[in-house]
């Protein structure tokens, strides 16, 4: 039986992708999918330092 991933671990997934290219591209995705909430986990300054890390690693593969 697969588990979800909880909403940090959806959002590095996400990230790391490629098909979500910032931060509001993943609280889009994120709320889409029904997590629940998604802008207090996401305001974080550190969060979204290491989100953006995982964009430009992303981008670089």
């Amino acid at each position: 039986m697969a588990t979800t991933p909880n909403l940090m671990e959806r959002a590095f997934e996400l990230a790391r992708s490629g098909g979500c290219t910032n931060i509001d591209d993943v609280v889009r995705k994120l709320k889409s999918e029904n997590y629940d909430q998604v802008d207090a986990h996401m305001a974080g300054s550190q969060i979204r330092r290491q989100l953006r890390q995982e964009f430009q690693d992303a981008r670089r593969k």
